[in-house]
């Protein structure tokens, strides 16, 4: 078999490798603990600490990893994986869980581990500014439609069931949230000429108002969607696709406006210093970012990040009218504040106020 460190694969891995050398070199070695496990010792575990959603794809990407790191160095790499909604995932990180890698579901939930001491690197710097797959926010009917649903304004209508799940756990809620909003923003701005917060505030307003339920994780919501509750679920796109070609009967609706969805992966720098993983864990980041774990990702509906296979699978993809990213809000520290802060919009919805 052909040795998985290509051409890029090296350069990726030396680049990380340099950057952990100068920053050894300047911080020093505060690791004292004998006990703990190192790559040059014999085999290898890394803690894999991701979102939901990642599951399926990484159920395929971590045993091909394996295979290639085998080979490669001739150790065994084993995988302890904890699997939870972005935002439990991201506080657990930062309150002490080791896990080596964080694959979340935006890139505000790598920013609450950091901001706890725990990543001391510019993450943004590895790959593709640090995402890993893409995606956009759409709603998912049951066979046919029954519910005639084409675009977001159709889930204000009375006796529509809404399903998606709660952002103070969910990091694809806020993705969902995020793409409401902002549909209601470029709504009012398409009416008067300018962003119009109240107008969108209204928007997500009446939405709420048939929501069923607000679940853990975009996957409970799936779930219970399946299991027969609501008439429309918000989701990501790539969470329909990979149901889809289960066999679950779904249509994708994609909606006139919504929202590009970035999912990032992080090392872990004080957890991966802490085991002794770095070499492994590096690695394993920049597979992720290879053909071979980009064409997993698409395989289980997300976009990738890799121009080359974005461009062998585009056809499988629908191009929303009017897509807009992140920035269009202003910025993951601008939502913060202004959605999701105990005073933002998403809160004032959630109380009627």
């Amino acid at each position: 078999m052909k040795s998985f460190l290509t051409k890029g694969w090296r350069i990726a891995v030396a680049a990380l490798m340099t950057s952990s050398l100068l920053f050894t070199a300047a911080c020093g070695t505060s690791n004292t603990n004998s006990a703990a496990p190192t790559a040059a010792q014999g085999d290898v575990t890394l803690v894999i600490g991701a979102y939901s959603v990642a599951k399926d794809a990484f159920d395929i990407l971590l045993p091909k990893f394996a295979e290639h790191w085998k080979e490669e160095t001739g150790q065994t790499i084993t995988f302890q994986e904890s699997y939870e909604a972005s935002g439990t995932q991201a506080r657990a990180i930062a309150g002490g869980f080791e896990a080596d890698i964080a694959a979340l579901a935006m890139e505000s939930d790598i920013d609450k581990i950091q901001k706890a001491g725990f990543i001391t690197s510019d993450w943004r710097k590895v790959g593709n500014g640090g995402m890993i797959t893409r995606s956009i926010a759409v709603m998912g009917t049951r066979e046919g439609n029954p519910k005639g649903i084409h675009d977001w304004e159709d889930l204000t209508r009375k006796g529509v069931k809404v399903l998606y799940p709660n952002p103070k756990t969910s990091g694809g809620a806020q993705w969902d949230i995020n793409a409401m909003y902002g549909a209601g923003l470029k709504e009012s701005e398409a009416k008067t000429g300018q962003k119009d917060p109240a107008y969108a505030k209204s928007f997500l307003e009446r939405i709420h108002h048939n929501v069923e339920s607000l679940d853990k994780s975009g996957r409970a919501s799936m779930a219970a969607f399946e299991y027969g509750v609501g008439d429309v679920i918000i989701t990501y796109e790539n969470e329909l696709l990979a149901r889809i070609k289960k066999g679950i009967p779904y249509e994708v609706i994609v909606p006139k406006s919504t929202i590009l969805i970035e999912n990032p992966a992080a090392i872990v720098d004080v957890n991966v210093d802490k085991h002794g993983t770095r070499k492994a864990a590096e690695a394993l980041l920049a597979y992720l970012y290879s053909e071979e774990a980009q064409r997993i990702f698409a395989d289980n509906g997300f976009r990738p990040v890799n121009d080359k296979v974005m461009e062998e699978v585009k056809g499988n993809y629908k191009t929303p009218e009017d897509l807009f990213d992140i920035s269009y809000l202003g910025g993951w520290a601008e939502v913060r504040k202004s959605l999701y802060s105990p005073k933002g919009v998403w809160y004032q919805v959630l109380a009627g106020i």
